[in-house]
C-alpha cells in the first residue's frame, strides 16, 4: 500500500504515453543539434533573426522527430512475421502497379510520338537537326572553305586549337591560311594581328540609319582612326600626315584589310556555302556556331567601306562591297537555326544603309539599281522563318531526346542553362525526371512539336506573303495558357516556348525592308528616266520592277505619296496595323546624353522608306 510511484525513466515506454515521450526526446535532441549547426554556419544578427531562426529550427526538429517515431514504430511493427508478410505482399503489389504504370506510360508516349512523326514525315517534315542539315558539297565549290574563314576559326580558337581542327582539320596550318592569319581579325575597330591583347577605345555609336532617314556620319570614324594611330600605335592604322575627307581617311584606315577582303571576294564566287557544323551531335544544344559573329563582323567592315566609297564617288566599288555583304548573308542561309537567320537579317539591314544613301544622293545608275534589285529579289525571309522554326523545334525535341538517356549531370546543366539557378530546385527537378517514365519525354516532344506546328509555323504565310501581328500576339496568350497547367507532358515548354514570340516580327520587318528597298530602287530608276517620281506605283510595272510587292501586314498595296519638295514617302502600316501617315515609331532614349532617339520601335508607327535624309 505504501509503494512509492515508479520514475518515468523506469516505466516501459509503450502506448501513446511512450510515443509522446519518444517524440519529446527526439524533438529536443534534433532541435539542439540543428540549432548548433545553424549557429556555427550562419551566425545570428539581431533579435528578429534569432526569432526567425528559432522558429525555423523548431519546425525542422518536429519533422525530424516525427520521422524518427515513424521509423521506430515501423521497425517495431515489422518484427512480427505476420506483419512482415503483409508488408512484402503490399510491396510487391505496389511495385507491380508502378511497373504497369511505367509500361503503360512508356508505350503510350512512344506510340503517340511515333504516330505523329509518321503522319508529318509523310508530308515531307523532318524531326531531327541532322535531317534539316544542308547536303555536303565539294570543298572546291564551297565558299565556307575559303582560307579566310579557316584562318578566322583558327584565330578564334588560338587557345584551343583542337576545336578549330574539328572544323577544318590540318587545313588551319596551310600556308595560305597562315598568311591571312597575321591580318586578323578583320574589324571596324582596327584591331588586327598580334595587337588583339591591346584595349582599344570604343568605336563611334551608330544610329538606326535608313529606318530613321539618317546618313551615317563618317567624321567620328575619321577622328577615331586618326586618334587611334596616335594613342594606340599597336593597331597599325595607316593615315596621312594631314586629314583628308572623312571617306578617304576611313578607306585608308580600312585598307589594311584589303588583302583579306579581296581573297574573300574571290572565294565568294564559289556556288555553294556549307560551314562544317556538327549536326550529328547527340545534344543539339552543343552544336557550335562560332562563325556567325565573324560573318557579321565582316559585314560591318564592308558597310563602312561601301558608305565611304559612295562619299568618294566610287559607286562601282560600293556596289561590289554591298553584293559581297549579301553573299555573306546567303552563305549561312541553309542553316536551320533561328540565331543564324537573325544574323542574316542584321547583315541585310547593314547592306540597306549604303543602298539607301546612294538613292538619297542619286549616286546609283540604272544598271547598278537593276543589279541590286536582282540580288534583293532572291531574298525570302518568310521561307527562312519557317526553316528556322523547324530547326528550333527539332533542337528542342533533340535536347529532350538527349535527356531521355538519363545522364544526371546533363539535367543539372540544362536546367541551369534555362534559368533554374537554385541548386536545390535544379537538383530536385533533375532527380524527378531522372526517375520518370520514358514516355513522358516522348509526350514532351509531341506537345512541343504540336505547339510549333499549330502556332509558330503558321504565323508566316510564305505562299500569300503575309504575316499577321494579331496571330503573333495570340501566340503569347497561347503560351501563357499552355504553361498555366504544368503536367508531366509539357514540363520542358517552360524553357523553350516563351523566347520565340517576337521572332516572326523581326522576319516580317526584314522582308518588308527588302520590299521597300526594291520599290524605292524602281522609283529611282523611273526618276532617272523621267526626271521626277511617278504619281502612283503602278507606273513602275513592268519596266522598272516586274511585280509590285504588297504590304505583308495587311495584304494591301504599300502606301506611297510624293511630297511638296519633289521627294517621296513609301511605307508599310507596320506591326500596329495602323496607318500612321508614314510616321516612324521611335524607341525611348537609351541614355540621358542622347539628344534624340537613335532606335526605331518596331511595335509603333509605320515602317518607312524616305527618299531623302531628314534634317537634324
Amino acid at each position: 500500500m505504501n509503494e512509492e510511484p515508479k520514475s518515468i525513466w523506469k516505466k516501459p515506454w509503450k502506448g501513446p504515453r511512450g510515443l509522446l515521450l519518444w517524440f519529446a526526446l527526439l524533438g529536443c535532441a534534433a532541435f539542439v543539434v540543428v540549432f548548433l549547426l545553424g549557429l556555427a554556419f550562419s551566425g545570428l544578427h539581431g533579435p528578429r533573426h534569432v526569432l526567425g531562426f528559432t522558429v525555423y529550427n523548431l519546425i525542422i526538429s518536429v519533422c525530424l522527430a516525427l520521422m524518427g517515431i515513424a521509423i521506430v514504430s515501423f521497425i517495431h511493427w515489422i518484427r512480427h512475421w505476420r506483419n512482415l508478410r503483409r508488408f512484402l505482399f503490399g510491396l510487391v503489389c505496389f511495385a507491380t502497379l508502378v511497373a504497369l504504370l511505367y509500361a503503360e506510360e512508356n508505350w503510350r508516349g512512344k506510340h503517340d510520338w511515333g504516330k505523329y512523326k509518321r503522319e508529318w514525315e509523310a508530308k515531307g517534315e523532318r524531326f531531327d537537326t541532322a535531317g534539316l542539315a544542308p547536303p555536303p558539297v565539294p570543298d572546291a565549290q564551297n565558299f565556307a572553305m575559303s582560307p579566310v574563314w579557316v584562318a578566322e576559326i583558327r584565330y578564334l580558337f588560338q587557345t584551343a586549337p583542337k576545336r578549330a581542327e574539328a572544323w577544318y582539320g590540318d587545313r588551319i596550318y596551310s600556308p595560305d591560311v597562315s598568311n591571312i592569319f597575321t591580318l586578323l581579325p578583320v574589324s571596324v575597330s582596327g584591331l588586327a594581328g598580334t595587337n588583339w591583347a591591346y584595349r582599344l577605345p570604343p568605336t563611334p555609336e551608330v544610329t538606326s540609319g535608313w529606318p530613321m532617314a539618317r546618313m551615317i556620319n563618317l567624321q567620328p570614324w575619321q577622328s577615331y582612326y586618326r586618334d587611334l594611330e596616335t594613342t594606340n600605335r599597336e593597331a597599325e592604322i595607316p593615315i596621312t600626315p594631314q586629314p583628308q575627307t572623312p571617306g578617304q581617311d576611313v578607306l585608308l584606315a580600312l585598307s589594311k584589310f584589303d588583302p583579306v577582303i579581296e581573297q574573300l571576294r574571290q572565294d565568294s564566287a564559289r556556288p555553294y556555302s556549307r560551314f562544317p557544323l556538327e549536326y550529328n551531335k547527340d545534344d543539339p544544344a552543343a552544336i557550335m556556331l562560332p562563325h556567325l559573329a565573324t560573318v557579321k563582323r565582316y559585314a560591318q567592315v564592308l558597310q563602312l567601306r561601301a558608305i565611304a566609297e559612295l562619299q568618294n564617288n566610287q559607286s562601282d566599288k560600293s556596289l561590289a562591297d554591298i553584293e559581297l555583304m549579301l553573299r555573306l548573308s546567303d552563305s549561312i542561309r541553309t542553316e536551320p537555326f533561328l540565331i543564324t537567320h537573325l544574323v542574316r537579317l542584321a547583315i541585310v539591314n547593314l547592306a540597306l544603309q549604303p543602298i539607301w544613301e546612294g538613292l538619297a544622293e542619286h549616286k546609283w545608275s540604272d544598271a547598278q539599281l537593276a543589279e541590286l534589285d536582282s540580288r534583293l529579289a532572291e531574298l525570302d525571309f518568310l521561307a527562312d522563318y519557317k526553316l528556322s522554326m523547324r530547326g528550333e523545334r527539332d533542337c528542342d525535341t533533340g535536347v529532350i531526346e538527349f535527356l531521355r538517356h538519363r545522364n544526371f549531370r546533363n539535367f543539372k546543366e540544362i536546367f541551369g542553362l534555362f534559368g533554374e539557378n537554385d541548386r536545390t530546385q535544379t537538383s530536385l527537378s533533375a532527380l524527378l525526371y531522372y526517375w520518370c517514365p520514358n514516355g513522358w519525354f516522348y509526350q514532351n516532344e509531341l506537345t512541343i512539336s504540336r505547339f510549333y506546328d499549330a502556332w509558330y509555323l503558321r504565323l508566316a504565310d510564305e505562299t500569300n506573303r503575309t504575316v499577321s501581328p494579331a496571330a503573333a500576339r495570340a501566340v503569347d496568350d497561347a503560351v501563357e495558357r499552355e504553361l498555366s497547367h504544368r503536367t508531366p507532358e509539357n514540363f520542358f515548354e517552360k524553357w523553350v516556348l516563351p523566347a520565340l514570340g517576337n521572332a516572326v516580327k523581326k522576319f516580317a520587318y526584314g522582308q518588308e525592308s527588302v520590299d521597300l528597298a526594291r520599290v524605292a530602287m524602281a522609283l529611282e530608276r523611273y526618276h532617272l528616266a523621267h526626271g521626277s517620281y511617278p504619281q502612283s506605283l503602278d507606273a513602275l510595272v513592268p519596266q522598272f520592277i516586274a511585280q509590285l510587292p504588297h504590304d505583308l501586314i495587311n495584304d494591301q498595296p504599300l502606301h506611297y505619296r510624293r511630297t511638296a519638295d519633289g521627294q517621296f514617302v513609301l511605307y508599310s502600316v507596320g506591326w500596329n496595323e495602323t496607318d500612321d501617315g508614314g510616321v516612324v515609331g521611335y524607341a525611348e532614349k537609351s541614355s540621358p546624353r542622347e539628344e534624340s532617339p537613335s532606335r526605331v520601335d518596331l511595335n509603333q508607327g509605320d515602317w518607312v522608306w524616305r527618299s531623302s535624309a531628314v534634317k537634324d
